[in-house]
């Protein structure tokens, strides 16, 4: 006997769909049926991000820090971080280190007094926010070129005392705000892989808008003694279904569950899945913990105990 010689077993969502389908008890019909398997397999991919880690979207990241600025545009689809480190000597390998910092809670930051305070930074708080951009009702109220830190806007009313802007195709970061002149102050500009860019007001000002980043915001601030980068490994959102063509974002471990879990799904809004609801949950669940058990880090955990000595 020859085998095939091969490990590249990868469907189609469209196959996906035709067995999940044919498990809840109806073969796949209508476009309007490989729609809504969509729609279901992209809220089951969010499920899985809710029930813990899926090792293979762990993606590793660097940031190069800026003297003055405490907070950074994380990419869009982070769900949160899982490991951060300050990279010092980040130019010059023969003196790279990896410095450990502590992740804050936003009340720990909070309760910090002097926020403004330059040094290498040790600690991290980590703000999980979806990125969905949204209109603000406010405009520019002045032409700017690519270098002004200081941006004149009709209304700062409604704006957070410090975070990002969206104008144009530029992301902003503010410090802080003027209330009396109506003004995003202390800006770092072309945040986020952005380019600091000129913006004008003729023949329309324009609309500014929110990003609502995920972010990471750093304690000390970063000082201008040496280079520092961030240093991160964060897990990132699955990508969605797609148009059908395309193979799953997922690691083949998760076939069978995303199979089964999809069946169970479809099964719940079809009248042939309704008598099968039961046993395809179960079996979806069983599907679940085999894939997330084998889904994990398999190196010795050791755990050392912090000793605080007081004189």
């Amino acid at each position: 006997m020859t085998t095939t010689g091969t490990t590249s077993f990868s469907p189609e969502f469209t196959e996906i769909a035709e067995e999940a389908f044919e498990r809840a008890g109806r073969e796949l019909r209508s476009g309007y049926d490989l729609r809504t398997a969509r729609r279901s397999m992209n809220l089951l991919t969010i499920e899985w991000s809710n029930r813990g880690v899926n090792m293979w979207t762990m993606e590793q990241g660097t940031i190069n820090l800026t003297q003055g600025l405490s907070t950074y545009a994380l990419p869009t689809d982070t769900i949160d971080l899982m490991d951060h480190v300050i990279r010092t000597g980040a130019n010059t390998q023969s003196t790279q280190q990896d410095l450990t910092i502590s992740r804050i809670s936003v009340d720990t930051y909070a309760s910090i007094p002097a926020k403004l305070n330059q040094a290498r930074p040790i600690q991290i708080w980590v703000q999980r926010l979806s990125g969905e951009v949204s209109p603000l009702n406010i405009t520019l109220t002045a032409s700017i070129n690519s270098l002004v830190t200081t941006i004149p806007v009709s209304s700062v009313a409604d704006l957070p005392s410090a975070g990002f802007v969206k104008i144009n195709s530029e992301i902003i970061y503010y410090g802080y705000l003027n209330v009396t002149t109506n003004a995003l102050e202390g800006c770092f500009r072309g945040q986020a892989n952005t380019t600091a860019a000129s913006h004008s007001i003729t023949p329309t000002p324009p609309l500014i808008y929110n990003p609502n980043l995920p972010a990471a915001t750093l304690w000390p601030t970063p000082d201008g003694s040496q280079p520092y980068q961030l240093v991160y490994w964060r897990l990132r959102r699955m990508k969605d279904a797609g148009s059908g063509v395309q193979t799953p974002d997922i690691n083949f471990r998760f076939l069978p569950c995303l199979m089964a879990g999809l069946a169970y799904y479809i099964a719940n809004k079809i009248p042939e899945g309704q008598e099968r609801i039961d046993r395809l949950k179960l079996d979806y669940e069983e599907q679940f913990a085999l894939a997330a058990g084998e889904d994990r880090e398999k190196a010795t955990a050791r755990f050392v105990p912090r000793i605080i000595r007081i004189y």
